[in-house]
């Protein structure tokens, strides 16, 4: 079957192979045809080895597909089922789970350490324990999610990460206030699902920013009241809130520099909310006298906190009312072959999202 394969850590094209097999299918897995899987800046950055992750490997985490086998000890899902990829499933048995903190179960990370494929050459692994930008993947049960058939591939591909990291961030770990002021640094899609969550929970002002005039304009359809370049942060900062700050800001970056101004632009008592991420030798200063004495809340937000299953369903609640749009956020369409343009479109922030159909 096709994949396309990053062979080493640092590479920046992808190649597209015919010669890669699926592998670990048996009791408690299911595989699956994927149809479409959206590419994240997740992907980029495991690439770049921002994220640590085994090479090779096929990239992708975000994707929807039917199910064509279902290995034994399955219960609930069957051949023919439509289901979006989890790529943090929960085990249900861990002390996080226990607690009902889900999104914090250890059980999907620790499959990236275990060979999703096979080739020729030897053994590849599948990012965050998935590994999207193929033809066929083999996951656990616990991987597939069933999704009603009014969900479209492409749109359930979004909920599998960017939509309810974004979403969730304003709602579950934020929980913006109404009549409140918020900026957004880092408008692609993650960004841009989080400009959609604090305008469902009734923030006043939301400002969008980034650097790319396109997303910027593409952040004031999708509910920003305002839309500025990096460089404009701070005159925003003065009018909007008089210069005390914002009371929400989102950093959808993943980078400490730009952690550190959002943190200079959230207000005293305010709440900073890091979704992006980041490596780990970039390292975030503060010293303790402002943490003291700002009292500004940093809380970090791991694919939108909350119960990820809870979630898929209030994404697509939220989708067929109508009260935040999806479709649109896909800006770019590429067929498998064609990944390497995608990849382009994410780097240069041409693409809000690219959804790549396989």
């Amino acid at each position: 079957m096709r994949a396309a394969v990053l062979h080493e850590t640092g590479q920046d094209k992808l190649e597209v192979l015919d010669d890669v097999e699926a592998l670990g299918f048996g009791p408690g897995k299911v595989r699956i045809r994927v149809r479409a899987t959206g590419l994240c800046h997740s992907d980029v950055s495991a690439m770049s080895g921002v994220l640590p992750q085994p090479a090779p490997f096929v990239p992708g985490h975000e994707g929807a597909g039917e199910i064509i086998e279902v290995g034994d000890g399955v219960r609930g899902l069957a051949p023919g089922d439509r289901a979006l990829i989890c790529w943090l499933p929960a085990c249900g048995t861990c002390p996080a789970c226990r607690r009902g903190e889900t999104h914090l179960c250890l059980a999907g990370f620790l499959n990236a350490g275990t060979p999703n494929f096979r080739r020729p050459g030897g053994d590849v692994f599948g990012f965050a324990g998935t590994g999207t930008f193929t033809e066929e993947v083999v996951v656990d049960a616990g991987c597939a999610v069933p999704i009603p058939d009014d969900v479209p591939f492409d749109v359930a591909a979004l909920i599998g990460c960017g939509v309810t990291t974004g979403l969730g961030a304003a709602i579950n770990t934020a929980d913006v206030a109404a009549g409140s002021s918020v900026a957004v640094i880092g408008c692609g899609g993650v960004g841009v699902s989080a400009i959609q969550g604090a305008r469902l929970k009734g923030a006043a002002q939301i400002v969008a920013v980034d650097p790319v005039a396109a997303r910027r304009e593409a952040a004031l359809g999708f509910g920003a009241t305002e839309a500025v370049a990096p460089e404009e942060l701070t005159d925003a900062k003065q009018r909007i809130t008089g210069g005390e700050g914002f009371d929400y800001v989102f950093e959808v970056v993943g980078r400490s520099a730009t952690a550190r101004t959002a943190y200079e632009a959230t207000r005293r008592g305010g709440t900073l909310c890091v979704v992006g991420a980041g490596a780990m030798d970039d390292h975030l200063r503060l010293n303790m006298f402002e943490l003291f004495f700002d009292e500004k809340r940093i809380l970090p937000s791991l694919y939108g906190g909350g119960d990820v299953l809870r979630s898929y369903e209030r994404a697509i609640a939220l989708w067929r009312a109508g009260r935040i749009d999806l479709e649109r956020m896909i800006t770019h369409r590429v067929r498998l072959g064609e990944i390497n343009e995608a990849l382009e479109q994410m780097r240069t922030g041409t693409a809000l999202r690219t959804c790549i159909e396989i």
